[in-house]
């Protein structure tokens, strides 16, 4: 089969298309013919040579992808042996349309995928924008369950316009929270306002820690939703109420920042920081299958829907790396085999 393999750490030019094997399901896993891949900023670290895939998973990038089931290993309750993380696994059938969460090979023609970490598309649903959610939707509940998000609290989400940040703009309003979100530029912070969002804060033009405060009439927000982590962490903690959480859950802004201790003491808050790709199996299934009961009817049901960019042929990987690294893209870019 056909893959997107990094030839070297470097730019978007050490991605090329190469024949690798064909891959074999195993135990609680199934084949899946890819109908497109998403693309992350994981996968522009994998490439750059920060971020090497964990061991077991193909040593090429892509941590989502949706498609048909053309082969189905042994079952995960074998596997398992009664395992409680995997009870709730899906039974799949060559056939069926999912969208899965990977450790790593999306951008490929097939993909081997856990079953407990995939979840089902129906035969409405676009094939293609479904591999737009597994890894948002899993980043985002499980963030805002660590946070313990609750009824009436408010959320900020930085980058309201990205991949994960077009999601958690939606989730939130769907559950009914107050929903703030950052954006760079009038047009971009008009579209997120169309996806949910309460108030929309341009980075570019307004004083981000002013503009929050003044709508939460200087109370601060509940919960911080945070992908710039380093240089904001301390404009982040001044953003906190009273009781407030700061979740870091990118580096866009460097992976070192000063944290003022005595500001967070005042506001008896907490920073919480999480990733999705290194948790241990069990985890990401518990994950999956809390998406799978509490968010996927939402995505069903349209109050939260795949943001899509771009569609790119596979091909043409370096392109789509570039568009996301170049700032322009709204929700995400999209592979195609």
């Amino acid at each position: 089969m056909r893959a997107v393999v990094v030839t070297s750490p470097g730019g978007p030019g050490a991605l090329r298309v190469e024949d690798v094997p064909d891959p074999t399901p195993g135990p609680g896993q199934v084949l899946v013919d890819v109908a497109a891949a998403g693309v992350n900023r994981a996968d522009l670290l994998q490439r750059a040579g920060h971020y090497p895939p964990p061991p077991g998973a193909p040593a090429w990038p892509g941590l989502e992808a949706s498609g048909v089931v053309l082969a189905v290993g042994p079952s995960a309750a074998a596997q398992g042996g009664g395992d409680p993380a995997l009870q709730g696994t899906p039974v799949l059938r060559v056939g069926d349309r999912v969208a899965a969460l990977l450790t790593g090979g999306g951008y490929a023609e097939r993909v081997i995928a856990e079953a407990s970490l995939t979840l089902p598309i129906p035969p409405e649903g676009d094939i293609q924008d479904a591999a737009a959610l597994p890894e948002a939707l899993a980043t985002v509940w499980s963030n805002l369950r660590a946070a313990a998000l609750g009824p009436g609290q408010t959320l900020l989400v930085h980058g309201g316009s990205g991949g994960v940040g077009s999601v958690a703009v939606q989730l939130a309003h769907a559950l009914g929270h107050r929903v703030l979100a950052t954006a760079g530029g009038a047009e971009r912070c008009a579209r997120v306002r169309e996806l949910g969002a309460d108030v929309v804060v341009d980075h570019r033009a307004q004083d981000v820690t002013a503009a929050v405060l003044d709508a939460t009439d200087g109370r601060g927000v509940d919960v911080v939703l945070d992908v710039l982590g380093g240089r904001a962490l301390g404009a982040n903690v001044r953003l906190l109420a009273e009781g407030g959480r700061l979740v870091v859950i990118g580096l866009q802004q460097g992976r070192r920042g000063e944290l003022d201790l005595r500001a967070l003491m005042a506001r008896r808050g907490s920073v919480i920081a999480t990733t999705l790709r290194d948790r241990p199996a069990e985890q990401k299934a518990a994950i999956m299958a809390d998406v799978r009961a509490h968010v996927w009817p939402l995505v069903l049901d349209g109050r939260v829907r795949p943001v899509v960019h771009a569609r790119v042929p596979l091909a043409q990987a370096p392109r789509a790396h570039e568009m996301l690294e170049s700032g322009e893209v709204f929700g995400k870019v999209l592979l195609l085999p």
